[in-house]
């Protein structure tokens, strides 16, 4: 059959989730054909992943009947027929629902297909001289084959209907060999790395992630983001996801000499070594950011609003916020007033309560309590969900607060009378100590986040659920 000429460049979904056939246009006249193979800025326009491909593969075969695979490699693969024509067929041999599903299709050079790592990949010629191609995103080595995952060619719940008879086609020993569906170990997906994994937002992912094999958690012992050799030792093909959770939050240390080199290494230059890993790795980077890139003078403060931080620790985080907007696919997390497992606020004051004590609470600063376990549903709903990358808002929700406000709640909650919290301005409650500048207002604008399909909690709920 004659190559179809002057094809639209159309995309066709299959059975398998990930795996779409297109339609490529190829010129020809009297002296032969041309076609674009790969054509990046049109294929993505089309919904084809920016895989990154870094190496260029041809298979010939020289008789019609030469049947290749299955195997399903730890990397994306774009495929095509540069002359000749093949059966192709290919089984979803990924962890998950799809797990066995079959595609199979007939390509001539004005087809192409694209294959995501873990999806088995075969082909039978249909014509001698067949030049089958390939792009992929990732260098083959030796040591890669350890990963990856084989199908018998000849598997009955597959079920193949080969053109030509494996017993009459040209097949390898190895092929041959291959197991049956039932016997597969399916390839794993790629990992989510979660860092600062013993923080208070880090238990938080732990707890909502628990269970869930294709999450890995390292705290400081396990990975130090201050050091090359935490970078270096880890194999980044086998994750897809950072999370870092890990930061300097010593916001009153942070103005002293120490504090401040400790900030500035763990918010901003950490922070760069691991936006640079994530570039080169293709990676999707969540960072999580902070009120106190803002000095507070503003009535809500949106996810575009310029940087203007006060102190120290706010100069880091929107350091390091500006670090991570360079990556291509990030998330990143703005957060106020952070409450989670371990030593805060409202454990605080619930602890006064208990003693009967009487405390001056701030009440000029106005914000909302973020809750941990909200932040983290709220990075799982912006990764499963795949929103748009780019800067997010995430707090609870509901009116501004004060501390004292918030204060006499937890003394509510504890049985206590609300008038035992008496409010004190910023600068009479910081009079003669040493403190970092604290802005005034820290109310996040929450209409981005909504837009994305995530509705945070009311911060009164939450306090309420946390406390009882």
């Amino acid at each position: 059959m004659p190559i179809e000429f002057s094809k639209k460049l159309t995309a066709h979904q299959t059975p398998i989730p990930g795996v779409v056939l297109y339609d490529l246009p190829v010129h020809g006249d009297n002296r032969g054909w041309f076609k674009e193979n790969w054509q990046r800025e049109k294929m993505l326009a089309l919904g084809l992943p920016d895989f990154r491909p870094v190496q260029n593969n041809i298979s010939f075969n020289e008789k019609a009947g030469t049947t290749r695979g299955i195997h399903a490699e730890p990397w994306d693969k774009f495929i095509s027929v540069a002359t000749g024509k093949i059966f192709g067929a290919w089984v979803d041999l990924r962890e998950g629902p799809s797990f066995g599903a079959v595609f199979t299709a007939e390509l001539d050079p004005s087809q192409a297909i694209f294959i995501p790592r873990g999806v088995g990949n075969a082909f039978q010629t249909l014509e001698d001289n067949t030049a089958y191609t390939y792009l992929v995103n990732d260098h083959w080595s030796a040591d890669a084959q350890g990963q990856y995952t084989f199908l018998n060619l000849a598997d009955e719940t597959a079920a193949i209907s080969w053109p030509v008879p494996l017993e009459q086609a040209e097949l390898s020993d190895k092929d041959k060999a291959h197991p049956r569906l039932a016997d597969v170990v399916p390839m794993p997906a790629k990992k989510i790395l979660v860092l600062g994994a013993d923080g208070q937002l880090g238990k938080a992912l732990r707890e909502l992630y628990a269970g869930n094999a294709s999450v890995e958690f390292a705290g400081r012992n396990e990975f130090d983001l201050t050091r090359a050799d935490s970078f270096s030792a880890r194999n980044w093909k086998n994750y897809s996801t950072v999370i870092n959770a890990a930061a300097y939050t010593a916001v009153d240390a942070a103005e002293t000499a120490e504090g401040r080199a400790a900030a500035w290494n763990i918010n901003v230059s950490a922070v760069a070594r691991l936006a640079r890993t994530a570039v080169e790795h293709d990676l999707i980077l969540v960072h999580v950011s902070s009120d106190y890139v803002f000095d507070g003078t503003r009535g809500i403060h949106h996810e575009d609003e310029p940087f203007t931080p006060l102190g120290v620790y706010g100069q880091t985080k929107a350091a390091g916020d500006a670090v991570v907007s360079v990556v291509p696919r990030h998330y990143i997390v703005r957060t106020s007033w952070v409450i989670g497992e371990g030593n805060n606020f409202v454990r605080t004051m619930t602890s006064l309560a208990g003693r009967g004590v009487k405390p001056s609470v701030v009440n000029d600063q106005m914000g909302r309590l973020s809750f941990t376990e909200d932040i983290a549903a709220g990075i799982r709903h912006l990764l499963e969900s795949g929103a748009e990358y780019g800067t997010y808002n995430l707090s609870n929700d509901g009116p501004a607060q004060s501390w004292a406000d918030i204060a006499a709640e937890a003394y509510e909650l504890a049985g206590e009378a609300r008038e035992s919290v008496s409010g004190v301005s910023t600068e009479e409650y910081f009079k003669d100590k040493p403190a970092a500048p604290r802005p005034l207002n820290s109310v996040l604008d929450l209409g981005k986040i909504k837009g994305a399909g995530l509705a945070p909690r009311d911060a009164a709920d939450a306090l309420h659920a946390y406390l009882k």
